[in-house]
């Protein structure tokens, strides 16, 4: 039988990869006068719901989706949260 799970997944560059976008959003804080914003990181928030025997084959699909085509591995790490869909969930839509 299978369930419905609920993937969260987050998408961020990898730590020696240079984020221009995070320091330009950085920059224009400060210009803002937010002046303790010491590091700005931008990435990728992703949702979806999916359908498979049980989580481990869940987690086996994510990370599948994630190293063909929802991250960039070379420069890209991510992590994941799955949530198990209750019948009430499904009902409250």
């Amino acid at each position: 039988m299978s369930q419905q799970y609920q993937c969260r997944i987050y998408v961020t560059l990898r730590p020696s990869v240079l984020d221009p976008a995070g320091t330009a959003v950085q920059s224009g804080l400060k210009q803002l006068g937010y002046e303790g914003v010491e590091q700005v990181r931008i990435g990728k928030y992703i949702e979806l719901t999916m359908t498979a025997t049980d989580e481990s084959h869940a987690r086996q699909q994510l990370d599948e989706m994630c190293d063909r085509l929802l991250a960039n591995p070379v420069i890209e790490n991510y992590r994941f949260e799955i949530t198990t869909v209750t019948s009430n969930q499904l009902l409250m839509g």
